[in-house]
């Protein structure tokens, strides 16, 4: 397999602890592989020095068009309102532009107010991405034309990829080591590093997470989370997993220890309480938005699962 070459992207003011932290998970493959899956280089709207957040100065080795990178990754600044993103993103107008101009065949993989520049730089339109949630009422409306996935904290797409928080490019390098290698070896990668474990989900969703280690109950997941409630039917599923109804019923038992239908009732209800607790959506909208047949049998559901109503889930949960 060819060496994987990615642009670590300088920028003013960006914060780059996180490019740093992706090159040494990037390091700890290579290793436990042992062979070079992937390179990496700092690069920037020219090259030489940038001068980073908190007065950091970083040297990049070449110009962002010259990089002949097939990944860039693109970190965050600091901001903490829309009004600080949509003025930092217009002071970065002639990288915005510069990200505009690169070859489509190079994949960006964006976190944290990062995101923003990718969206600004029309990398973005017509494919599903996230971000931090409290930008998201102004990504939304400011770039409508990207499928904004709010109840993700990353979302990994055949082009491009992004996430959320200043770690954001934890879940990105993740899949990237997985597709090249696998599960196990990110594993190992983790517990080498001691990267710090997610924060717990609320008790009644905790036990998907022990499920979510198996190969197929992930796939299974991800396409539960595409399809809308009311499709979530066995042999549709089956079939997008290339697989049979029998043996998915077989294997969400053994994993799961429940039934097809009632472990795909809680993914999607998991998927609406992350929905609740990181948009500002209604609870009307994140019904409709996934699908749901009505309200009542949404809240009914929901309020089973629980043990309390959508709307006082949010209340105890949201920060």
């Amino acid at each position: 397999m060819p060496t994987l070459d990615v642009g670590l992207l300088l920028y003013p003011q960006c914060m780059p602890a996180g490019l740093f932290a992706a090159a040494d998970l990037l390091q700890a493959a290579n290793v436990r592989a042992n062979k070079a899956l992937f390179s990496w280089q700092f690069v920037a709207l020219r090259g030489g020095a940038v001068r980073c957040a908190h007065g950091i100065e970083l040297h990049a080795a070449l110009a962002v068009e010259d990089a002949r990178c097939q990944v860039l990754l693109v970190p965050g600044f600091w901001a903490n309102s829309a009004a600080k993103v949509a003025a930092a993103v217009d002071a970065q107008a002639p990288l915005v532009g510069a990200l505009r101009a690169l070859d489509r065949r190079v994949r960006c993989w964006g976190y944290c107010t990062g995101v923003a520049l990718l969206a600004a730089a029309d990398r973005l339109r017509d494919e599903p991405a996230t971000a931090s949630w409290w930008m998201g009422p102004w990504l939304s409306e400011r770039f409508p034309r990207i499928d904004w996935q709010w109840g993700h904290s990353a979302v990994i797409a055949r082009r491009n990829s992004t996430a959320s928080g200043t770690h954001g490019y934890q879940p990105i390098v993740a899949a990237e080591v997985e597709r090249v290698l696998d599960a196990e070896a990110w594993r190992d990668i983790a517990r080498f590093v001691v990267l710090p474990q997610p924060p717990p989900a609320p008790s009644v969703f905790q036990r998907l997470e022990m499920v979510d280690a198996d190969p197929l109950l992930r796939r299974l997941r991800l396409v539960v989370e595409r399809t809308p409630a009311c499709d979530t039917r066995l042999a549709s599923l089956a079939a997008a997993l290339a697989t049979t109804p029998r043996t998915l019923a077989r294997k969400v038992k053994l994993a799961a220890g429940c039934s097809v239908g009632e472990h795909v009732r809680l993914l999607k209800l998991r998927q609406a309480g992350e929905r609740l607790l990181q948009s500002s959506q209604t609870v009307a909208q994140v019904c409709h938005g996934l699908g749901y047949a009505d309200d009542s049998s949404f809240r009914r559901a929901f309020s089973r699962v629980a043990g309390m109503t959508p709307t006082a889930f949010r209340r105890r949960y949201a920060t």
